[in-house]
């Protein structure tokens, strides 16, 4: 699986988001299940699932789909060919 795919896969996974559901302009609040609580479990699972710390700014940073992107570029993740 892709980069961003497995990315997106994971946004449903730890959001309980249907398969298949659009996450990719998705921002943090927009939605009630992307929550404060919920924010830790995605930071959780995106660290585990591509093997990264993230730094405590990107954490907070981390506001929406296309800012994780970013960030785990920014780890040497390539998620956009």
């Amino acid at each position: 699986m892709e980069h961003l795919e497995h990315l997106r896969a994971v946004f449903r996974s730890t959001l309980r988001l249907a398969p298949g559901t659009d996450v990719d302009g998705l921002e943090y609040r927009a939605i009630p299940q992307w929550d404060s609580l919920a924010h830790m479990a995605l930071v959780a699972a995106l660290e585990d699932e591509f093997d990264i710390m993230l730094e405590t700014d990107d954490v907070l940073g981390m506001n929406s789909f296309g800012r994780a992107v970013e960030i785990l570029e920014k780890q040497g993740v390539t998620v956009r060919s």
